[in-house]
């Protein structure tokens, strides 16, 4: 049975360090065996199916593949669809009809977070005028009015402060993501409805 993943890299194609092509980065997905590889900009998000694998164990194949075919290593998350989804339909924000979608980031983080073992408090000294933040177990809600290059919430700042890998994108991207997803998983049920 083959399942539909997203996956998000950090610090790719960035002030030009760790440089990969999205052509090749879709060829080495393929060459793990990967199906209907697609990718969207050049900061390393893919969608793909594969069999029903762990996205941790994804994560690993992604990892050690890069770091093989291209020298360096990054840090990778992949989601599911049905995860995807529900950290897309959960931001708080989108619901106030006054937040505008170009300030809303998501901080993907790679592993469940206890939250309450958050020290809100400190987070929320950092904040600057306008500024919002929400947790859930698996991402970080970001509106950043000021824009996201000038905020102290930024990815390396949640790295910090919850001792985990995360990469962060903007919500024009991440309801992408979730649309080429979609789309795929669409795809991928005709095809095995016409398979019958």
């Amino acid at each position: 049975m083959m399942n539909t993943y997203i996956s998000i890299l950090r610090g790719i194609n960035v002030g030009g360090k760790n440089k990969v092509r999205m052509v090749e980065l879709r060829s080495l997905y393929e060459n793990i065996g990967f199906k209907n590889v697609q990718s969207y900009i050049q900061s390393g998000n893919v969608v793909f199916l594969t069999k029903n694998i762990e996205p941790k164990h994804l994560e690993s194949q992604i990892v050690k593949e890069i770091q093989v075919a291209f020298g360096y290593e990054v840090s990778v998350i992949v989601r599911t669809l049905d995860v995807w989804e529900a950290t897309v339909h959960n931001n708080p924000f989108t619901k106030d009809t006054e937040k505008e979608d170009k300030f809303l980031h998501v901080t993907f983080l790679s592993n469940p977070i206890a939250l309450e073992s958050i020290d809100t408090e400190k987070i929320m000294e950092k904040k600057r005028s306008g500024e919002e933040v929400e947790f859930s177990k698996n991402a970080v809600y970001l509106y950043c009015p000021i824009g996201y290059g000038r905020t102290k919430l930024n990815n390396n700042f949640f790295e910090r402060k919850l001792k985990i890998r995360a990469t962060t994108r903007n919500w024009k991207t991440t309801k992408k993501l979730l649309k080429m997803a979609e789309n795929l998983q669409k795809l991928r049920r005709k095809e095995k409805t016409n398979e019958k």
